[in-house]
């Protein structure tokens, strides 16, 4: 059932409105000014709104200003008693789906309703289909953390604020940012991505503004630079933490005057983007080491957004790692392959320093090389190191995977103990004497790394 809200201080109007749409078999909300008919669509989703333009506190075309930033796709419908061609023409202007004059006409009402309603079905269908072939992926996760960023996401993406993502490498910064600009009233004009660090710093003025023709030695032809590339849209700036000094202050300047000036050219040229960047670097520290400028921070940072990472995460690690056979299961044509409940555990008590995109490999590796169902003997073989594959027949330790010492006495800790309880029969008593501690300490350990005996997998 369609959910409408009805804004208008006229409580005749909003009765008789609401009549026609109930027996249409719309649900109907009211609001009885501006003010309140703005939380409400702050705080829930309505299919349709019809809006009055003249209100006391807050008039509709104020109350349009705001939902055009909020919610751009939700249709609304201006009404009024007092209007005019030029007030209607205003109203869609601003983004109104359609006018109506007072007292409406049965049929060119329930005509508009309709037409909204399948605009907005077309646009959520065009938003899932353009989606798709981007192939931007959903944001995967159940823990507060991940429920956090999709809540700011929700709130943050409708505005122009400017957004900085941070976070290690791999933990999905520039998913967020896709997310955010898809979610914007922007989604239409492009992204671009620009890679900071993979740009040397004598090349980056070129690259974020363009130059002309003849500018300098290699300059055979005009280039359009990324910032005039995004020009309606989103600039994510990613590794904005690798941008040499000199490139970060035309970048300021860029975003004081929203112009930009080409490498070997004069004239100034007007652009509309949206900056998102990310970093995995502390910009803080940089500042008070003059290595970062404080106020680019403050012009990027309006938003501050920080990506976890997998290690703070691990119960999302069983939704991932299904999700990740299953999608690549489909990419190599294989069989789909399931995971055991032991397999799920061995992967959410590994240690993840390249966090999503290790992930990804992991299971990827688990995928091609074990059989119809990947079980926790897979996960030793092929994933956790100290251990002898197809790919590693030295037996060898990969320190490789740890960044920390403290990660790599950990998983060598819990290895231990693992072993000895299952050689032990899950004896505590047994297997606390044969490793020479107290069995309290035993028990905080198996507390501390989840060590316990398993039911049969189903």
């Amino acid at each position: 059932m369609s959910k409408v809200l009805i804004i208008d201080d006229e409580k005749g109007i909003r009765r008789t409105l609401r009549e026609i749409l109930e027996y249409e078999g719309y649900e109907i909300v009211e609001a009885e000014d501006g003010i309140v008919g703005l939380n409400q669509i702050k705080i829930n989703d309505y299919d349709v709104v019809f809006l009055d333009i003249k209100m006391p506190r807050l008039d509709g075309m104020e109350v349009l200003e705001q939902v055009s930033k909020i919610k751009p796709d939700l249709p609304v419908i201006m009404i009024s008693g007092h209007g005019n061609m030029e007030t209607a023409v205003e109203a869609v202007k601003n983004g109104a789906f359609d006018y109506i004059a007072k007292p409406p006409d049965l049929n060119r009402l329930l005509i508009t309703v309709r037409n909204a309603l399948e605009k907005k079905t077309l646009v959520k269908k065009h938003k899932q289909l353009k989606r798709k072939v981007s192939k931007v992926r959903d944001i995967v996760g159940k823990s507060d953390v991940i429920k956090q960023i999709k809540s700011t996401i929700e709130r943050v993406a409708p505005t122009d604020a400017r957004v900085l993502i941070t976070g290690n490498n791999g933990t999905g910064k520039e998913l967020v940012a896709r997310w955010i600009h898809e979610k914007s009233s922007r989604s239409e004009g492009p992204m671009v991505e620009v890679n900071c660090a993979a740009i040397p710093a004598e090349l980056i003025e070129s690259e974020l503004f363009g130059h002309e023709k003849g500018a300098f030695t290699s300059a055979v032809k005009q280039r359009i630079g990324k910032f005039e590339q995004a020009n309606g849209g989103t600039l994510f700036l990613d590794e904005i933490g690798d941008m040499s000094l000199p490139a970060q202050a035309k970048v300021l300047r860029a975003l004081q005057e929203n112009r930009i000036t080409r490498v070997g050219g004069d004239k100034e040229i007007a652009v509309n983007v949206r900056i998102v960047a990310a970093t995995n670097k502390d910009l803080t520290k940089m500042i008070r080491e003059h290595k970062f400028r404080e106020d680019l921070y403050h012009r990027i940072a309006v938003i501050l957004m920080h990506v976890p990472s997998l290690d703070e995460r691990k119960e999302d690690i069983p939704l991932l790692a299904e999700i990740f056979t299953g999608e690549i299961c489909t990419e190599y044509a294989v069989k789909p392959k399931t995971i055991t409940k032991k397999a799920l555990n061995e992967l959410k008590a590994l240690p993840w320093s390249g966090n999503i995109r290790e992930l990804h490999n992991v299971i990827e590796r688990l995928v091609i090389l074990s059989d119809e169902q990947i079980t926790d003997t897979d996960v030793h073989a092929y994933v956790k190191p100290g251990n002898r594959s197809s790919s590693d027949k030295t037996g060898t330790m990969d320190f490789e995977r740890y960044s920390k010492f403290q990660e790599f006495k950990d998983y060598a800790e819990k290895s231990f103990l693992e072993h000895k309880l299952k050689k032990n029969s899950w004896n505590v008593s047994k297997t606390a004497e044969e490793v020479d501690i107290q069995r309290s300490h035993l028990y905080s350990k198996m507390e501390k790394y989840n060590l316990k005996r398993e039911k049969a997998d189903s």
